[in-house]
């Protein structure tokens, strides 16, 4: 029988590094590639050599393992086992419609158990029909950052971001502040606003984000704008190129 073709999908390359590890151990598998990025997932998939099996990640800083799948031409999958550092997902509609759904650290023993479930499947040739797995997979939710890092010479620390009042762009820096503080990090304004919840967080101008549990007051200003009052008494104007969020963000309040 010939090995099972397999590509592995992780943007941690020590993940990456453990499932092939644990490959290693197993007759009848060969790994044909592996993909740090959602991106490289989505290409090798469909324009790389035939896959088996896919070993993949659901969180990943670009596409989740679902968008990677969305992205897909309408054919058949290969098989399909999750591999998340995260619990909370609904298991068995992963179950259901992948060959399994393993959490890391990833257990020599547990993996064992799913390389049998990946021989049983291929033995039948079973493949999951792409359209039934999409549709029926819930989409993972993102896991926003809880916490700021903040690197000064010799150290690094903290800020977690219920404590962040606002963000605001500075040059080739954002500009963090806190009660009684300010924090710059090296970093654009967009690539926090991928790490931060957007229920929490609400972009007013191209340069500054805020946390809506610290605005006091907002009111219609001049030119279609926005003035914000925070409980500090700081105050921010948007830019009206920011209206149509801040509605929305005001229209939860109305019943």
């Amino acid at each position: 029988m010939d090995p099972i073709r397999t590509l592995v999908v992780d943007d941690e390359p020590l993940a990456r590094r453990r499932i092939a590890q644990l490959l290693a151990d197993q007759p009848g598998f060969a790994i044909v590639g592996e993909c740090g990025t959602g991106a490289e997932a989505v290409a090798a998939l469909s324009h790389g050599p035939a896959v088996d099996l896919v070993f993949l990640d659901v969180q990943m800083p670009d596409f989740n393992g679902l968008q990677v799948l969305q992205q897909l031409p309408a054919q058949p999958l290969p098989l399909v086992v999750f591999v998340t550092a995260y619990d909370q997902y609904t298991l068995q509609a992963f179950e259901a419609h992948a060959v399994d759904y393993l959490l890391k650290p990833l257990h020599p023993d547990r993996f064992t158990r799913c390389l049998t479930h990946v021989r049983q499947r291929v033995s039948q040739v079973a493949a999951p029909a792409w359209e039934g797995l999409v549709q029926a997979l819930p989409a993972p939710p993102v896991a926003f950052s809880t916490q700021l890092l903040v690197k000064q010479p010799g150290r690094f620390y903290f800020v977690p971001v219920e404590q962040v009042h606002y963000l605001e762009a500075t040059g080739n820096y954002v500009t963090v502040h806190v009660p009684g503080a300010t924090h710059q990090l090296r970093a654009t304004l967009t690539q926090l606003a991928r790490q931060l919840d957007p229920a929490r967080f609400l972009r007013i101008h191209r340069s500054l984000i805020v946390n809506t549990t610290h605005i006091k007051e907002l009111r219609p200003w001049t030119h279609g704008e926005y003035l914000l009052t925070l409980h500090d008494g700081t105050h921010l104007t948007s830019a009206r190129s920011c209206n149509e969020g801040i509605q929305q963000f005001l229209r939860q309040f109305v019943s």
